[in-house]
């Protein structure tokens, strides 16, 4: 209701409880016009029936929801099931047109706006996480691999002269993929194992393949930020000045790296030494949303616009709708004390794996390079690692011995480890992958991976520090996994007690140890 509306709302109700009734209206409407006026992200996140009411209103303004519309076109935002328009709050034109993903829509006055808002707060995120000098985003409705391969098709008409494009390996498919399916090849850069075992790129090896290639071939160098253990954050300075000086674009999959400042002030300061085209994010994995979306950032403007201009057709609005109601229900506030959270959580977890380590034989380490992990080890090594939490396990022991512990784990309740046996081979795309997991050819001990992610909770820890000593204590003495004898019969007697989910259940869900443990 307007100011007049609630005049005449005085004739029915008295006057002091419209007032009072008025003052609240009034409060939410100053926070959207606060949105649209300073194209920032709340600094307090809103309640829901604020961002309703906006979403109520942005639906409003598409045509297919006017009283009076009468549409004869092919796409004319109808929608069947009345589940799927609440779903999507009647918004149902998508996002961009034919040629521009980030273009207006003329029938489409409110789902174009909220795109561009969405973009913006995305932005003003960034800004506040520590990426100051970023100059322009857009929201994608892909996941993170299929951006990269957006971002790379962008620089196609610019070097067409370009086939190859330079990779410190990471192994994880959807980064190499990007650059096939980009219809590139991949020139594979095997990462160097320094002391104490964590992994860094190569850098002398990065440039005589630049050399031997030459840059006018090389379509881009794709580095990485966060990624499984031992695997540390790509030399990004160092890689982004050869960039500058050799004329060669940069691109940075930044897959969850949003959530720590130390990947972003590396993206700062390479795009402040050097050069950088463009870092890609997921929307899941940062922001707490469906899977479905992510986020391509960069410090040139012109660029981020010519990606937005390489998407063909419309595009599904949904992600982005995700993201738009997130950001405006946490607000930064909302997103730096999540962040917080998660540091604080890291310690914690430190202090939990070191007495988890301490018990087994096995030793806690923490890598400089890595913001968010801790790392697990035996004794007799050292391995630092990633986004994530390392745990090596027994050397020599059979592949099946080792992926057991992660199944162990599975079944009970506990999602997201990955057993890495370092003996595994994959052949993606006809390239070959010696030790598969591992990033590198050789890497000289098998280990576990978990994840100290944004929005994990102090009971999830807890949680897995307890079910990963029960695990352990059933697998590993002295440092050895168990194998054999009466040891592995108490073993199963005690698994039998623990297991969460009952051999039926297991079957009738098809679930397989073994691959479980490798995931």
């Amino acid at each position: 209701m307007d100011e007049l509306a609630l005049k005449f709302a005085e004739r029915l109700v008295p006057p002091s409880y419209v007032s009072q009734g008025g003052e609240a209206m009034r409060a939410r409407r100053n926070k959207v016009r606060q949105l649209l006026e300073q194209r920032k992200c709340p600094k307090e996140g809103w309640d829901d029936l604020t961002i309703e009411l906006l979403l109520n209103d942005l639906a409003s303004m598409d045509s297919n929801n006017f009283s009076h519309n009468c549409g004869v076109g092919e796409r004319e935002g109808r929608v069947y099931s009345e589940l799927v328009r609440r779903r999507h709050y009647r918004l149902a034109h998508g996002v961009g047109r034919s040629g521009d993903l980030a273009e207006n829509q003329p029938k489409a006055a409110g789902s174009s706006l909220m795109y561009t808002l969405t973009n913006a707060i995305v932005l003003d995120l960034i800004r506040h996480m520590g990426v100051q000098k970023a100059a322009a985003c857009l929201v994608v409705p892909m996941a993170t691999g299929m951006s990269l391969t957006l971002c790379l098709l962008t620089l196609r008409p610019t070097r067409p002269q370009a086939k190859f494009v330079i990779w410190p390996r990471i192994d994880q498919k959807s980064c190499f993929k990007s650059i096939i399916t980009a219809g590139f090849i991949p020139e594979i850069i095997e990462n160097k194992l320094e002391a104490g075992g964590e992994l860094r790129t190569d850098l002398a090896e990065l440039e005589r393949r630049v050399e031997k290639l030459g840059a006018e071939n090389i379509a881009a160098i794709m580095t990485t930020t966060s990624c499984f253990a031992p695997r540390g954050i790509d030399r990004l300075e160092e890689v982004a000045g050869v960039c500058e000086r050799r004329n060669i674009p940069h691109i940075i999959n930044n897959a969850y790296g949003l959530q720590s400042s130390k990947c972003l002030h590396h993206i700062q300061q390479a795009a402040r030494v050097g050069r950088v085209d463009a870092f890609v994010q997921s929307t899941d994995k940062n922001l707490m949303v469906p899977v479905g979306g992510s986020i391509v950032a960069g410090f040139d403007a012109k660029f981020i616009a010519q990606v937005s201009k390489t998407y063909p057709g419309r595009a599904s609005n949904s992600p982005i709708l995700d993201v738009f109601i997130t950001l405006l229900s946490m607000g930064t506030e909302g997103y730096a004390k999540l962040s917080a959270q998660r540091k604080e959580l890291k310690v914690h977890m430190t202090e939990g794996l070191q007495e988890v380590a301490h018990k087994h034989g096995l030793q806690v380490i923490e890598s400089k390079n890595n913001p968010i992990s801790v790392v697990k080890v035996n004794i007799e090594v050292l391995v630092p690692l990633s986004l994530h939490i390392a745990l090596t396990l027994p050397h020599g022991a059979s592949d099946h011995n080792l992926t057991q512990l992660g199944s162990m784990l599975f079944r009970r309740g506990v999602s997201g480890t990955r057993v890495v046996t370092a003996t595994d081979n994959k052949t993606i795309a006809g390239h070959q992958f010696i030790g598969w997991g591992s990033h590198c050819n050789n890497y000289p001990y098998p280990y576990l991976t978990a994840a100290a992610g944004i929005g994990m909770e102090n009971e999830d820890m807890k949680l897995f520090l307890e079910r990963l000593g029960k695990c352990l204590g059933k697998t590993v003495v002295e440092g050895k996994l168990v194998q054999g004898g009466k040891e592995k019969k108490d073993i199963g007697k005690e698994e039998e007690k623990d297991n969460v989910f009952s051999e039926a259940e297991e079957k009738e869900n098809g679930f397989s140890e073994e691959e479980e443990g490798r995931k």
